[in-house]
């Protein structure tokens, strides 16, 4: 058995392939990105941990050639990655070679408790026996996941000497953090040779024979076998559908729209992780596989009528890690809520400032608005208690930004060149620009933003009186004194819409955006503006066909193929129309819906981060956005951000209410049928049924629980 540690060989180069083409999975911090295969042989693809790359290479050939691939895919509960695979000719004992097509390769793998978990099975379904040489090339180089996008570093840590053992092989790396990493990989027999970088076998397949090899790869060595796998197996599949059981179940009389429903379901389960604080929605992979404080508030509100649960872990993670100190490295100051964190070396060693990092001007806002919607919707006095200090924390922060601006407006400005230059949702250096181009000096303060504070003023208010608070009505001022400041400088007459910013030398960016749209989901603007902004998003300059734009054609720097710029979001499509039903849009909001459902049947009704905004053409498809996060928590959420605007379902938990005004469904959805929906100890089902041209509602009290009201608005 050799102990050399030669370079890692690459059997074949590895070629550039979009994200949406990768295979993923995920459990707590680890993530697995790999191909069609299940190999991973380059780019963004491998196992990482905490922000390390533990697996940078890890590729199977058969007879030193790339198996032949029959079928490959995660399964329906995105627990099981298997790969389907067969074989190219082989030699046959005493003969010259086996037939193409004899041997099924079967790759199957999931994720636990920081571990991978594999097995490789190969049958030979011919009458003459075989031997099938098998190697697994494997690699590891413990690159932080900002290197893996593109970072570059003055300096590394070191890779030390790898040990090699019978049936296992330890790689490890001391980073400039002095913490050792280690990736573990061990075989469930001994391989014929092993070394650094290569596990080989000669595999004895009688004829109609089997043979099957279990493989882990972990921060701490192991010893596969069959019970092992089995048992991990059994847990991670309880685990993943405990969280899909979470909150009301939806179902709907269309077999594609179910679809839908039931893969961003199991989507936000592969991506919720179980913290102490409770369940958090990570943002998505394979970038932003950790929590964000921005992405979560938003897919808390997505789900909230139908998972409060959700929203109650983010609050309370938040909560836990709001700012105490000033760093203007980190973005923070005392009262701000946590825009990212990351666990990599570059982040311990403040390289960058996203150890736990605070520039994100909304995320505080958010926080805020989402306690007060969770409040309404649970009746939970007792997190609401519990957090009630960092809620209070958090509008001293607001207020004493505020006091900094002219017109008393939110505004952000980077501490430092190493932060976010742009520090709204749209956080892409080019993003935030005035009509001719230019890019604005700071502070800057976005549209949305001043609707984000206006709804958290208002929160505070209501929580405020609901808790017998005597605050109740300076908040109320508050949200006053912003509405006004709103209308008063952002609303450009002639645009009949709102500017997307207002820069630091106090002059709007003349830019129409979707940004307006969330100013709606806030419920901010009068009703005449609120349905003039409506009628343009709606209309082709935003309206792609596929979903709003967030720039219209006319944008001096709209570009389809941007990330900011000119591109579809399903979440700002989602709260674009959760803002547009907040003024009684219907028609509107399930054309959206529709169209987002047809771009989603594209993308394997899995929807991206964002696409290309390009125009809707006959017989073609959404275009995709080659490195977008596939899944995305956010996008996930948009499904029920959207399906709610169009019942136009409200749950007040306070009032043991549900408020359901000029209901539809969307196109060729006949029936939806709401079962178990939670208002305190009660429980109501609700039927949605159409009937012509009306929507019928139906509600039945879950047996042995308190009565909820239906309030019906037809």
């Amino acid at each position: 058995m050799s102990v050399e540690a030669p370079a890692v060989e690459q059997a074949e180069p590895a070629t550039e392939r979009a994200v949406q083409h990768a295979f993923v999975l995920k459990e707590g911090d680890t993530y697995f990105v790999m191909d069609s295969h299940g190999d991973v042989g380059g780019g963004v693809d491998g196992l990482f941990h905490d922000d390390t790359r533990m697996l940078s290479s890890f590729v199977l050939r058969l007879d030193r050639a790339r198996p032949s691939l029959l079928s490959s895919g995660v399964s329906q509960d995105n627990v099981f990655f298997t790969a389907n695979l067969t074989n190219r000719p082989l030699p046959v004992l005493g003969s010259t070679s086996m037939p193409q097509g004899v041997i099924h390769l079967e790759r199957k793998r999931f994720l636990w408790n920081a571990r991978l978990f594999e097995r490789i099975r190969l049958v030979n379904y011919s009458d003459q026996p075989a031997q099938a040489p098998l190697a697994l090339q494997f690699g590891a180089d413990f690159r932080d996941m900002f290197e893996v996008r593109g970072q570059q570093r003055a300096r590394r840590g070191d890779i030390g000497a790898p040990e090699v053992g019978a049936q296992g092989v330890v790689l490890r790396y001391q980073g400039l953090d002095t913490v050792t990493r280690l990736a573990c990989i061990d075989f469930s027999e001994a391989p014929l040779r092993l070394d650094a970088g290569t596990a080989e076998f000669t595999v004895p397949l009688a004829a109609h024979g089997e043979w099957t090899l279990y493989i882990e790869v972990g921060t701490e060595p192991g010893l596969p076998n069959a019970a092992r796998f089995r048992e991990a197996g059994v847990l991670a599949r309880w685990r993943m559908r405990a969280r899909q059981r979470r909150g009301s179940r939806l179902q709907a009389s269309g077999r594609l729209f179910q679809a839908w429903l039931d893969r961003s379901r199991a989507d936000l389960a592969l991506l919720t992780t179980d913290l102490p604080t409770g369940p958090y929605p990570y943002a998505g992979i394979p970038w932003f596989s950790t929590p964000f404080g921005r992405d979560a508030i938003v897919t808390a509100f997505q789900t909230l009528w139908i998972d409060p649960r959700l929203a109650q872990g983010v609050l309370e993670f938040l909560a836990a890690r709001q700012a105490h100190q000033t760093s203007s490295f980190r973005d923070a100051e005392p009262g701000k809520i946590m825009h990212e964190t990351r666990k990599g070396e570059m982040a311990a060693v403040d390289e960058l400032p996203f150890g736990q990092y605070y520039g994100g001007v909304d995320t505080t806002p958010l926080f805020v608005a989402l306690a007060g919607a969770y409040a309404q919707r649970t009746a939970d006095r007792t997190t609401i208690a519990h957090i009630w200090p960092a809620l209070c924390a958090a509008c001293e922060w607001m207020e004493r930004n505020m006091a900094r601006h002219p017109d008393g407006l939110l505004a952000y400005q980077r501490g430092e060149a190493s932060g976010l230059a742009n520090q709204g949702w749209k956080d892409s250096h080019d993003s935030i620009f005035h009509a001719d181009g230019r890019t604005p000096e700071g502070p800057i303060a976005l549209v949305e933003v001043q609707g984000y504070v206006y709804a958290a003023f208002l929160a505070m208010a209501s929580m405020a009186q609901w808790q017998g608070d005597s605050g109740a009505s300076r908040w109320r001022q508050r949200a006053a004194a912003m509405r006004e400041a709103v209308e008063n400088r952002f609303w450009l007459d002639d645009l009949k819409f709102y500017a997307l910013a207002i820069d630091g030398a106090n002059q709007p960016c003349r830019v129409r955006s979707s940004n307006a749209g969330h100013l709606l989901f806030t419920g901010l603007p009068g009703e005449e503006r609120a349905l003039s902004v409506g009628h343009q998003l709606l209309s082709s300059a935003f309206a792609s066909g596929w979903g709003i734009r967030t720039l219209p054609t006319e944008a001096v720097r709209f570009n389809p193929m941007s990330y900011h710029n000119g591109s579809v979001w399903p979440h700002d499509v989602a709260l674009c129309a959760a803002g547009l039903a907040h003024y009684g849009e219907r028609d509107g909001v399930v054309r959206i819906l529709d169209n987002l459902f047809e771009t989603a049947s594209h993308f394997g009704m899995r929807l991206p981060e964002l696409f290309c905004g390009f125009d809707r053409q006959p017989g073609q498809s959404p275009v995709a956005y080659p490195v977008a996060c596939l899944p995305q928590a956010w996008a996930a959420g948009s499904v029920f951000m959207l399906l709610q605007a169009c019942l136009g379902l409200h749950v007040d938990g306070i009032r043991r209410e549900v408020k359901i005004v000029r209901p539809h469904l969307p196109a060729d959805i006949d029936q939806l049928h709401v079962q178990g929906l939670q208002i305190g100890s009660g429980r109501v089902d609700l039927h949605f049924q159409r009937l012509e041209d009306r929507i019928v509602v139906v509600a039945q009290s879950a047996p042995g629980t308190p009565k909820v009201d239906v309030n019906l608005q037809l």
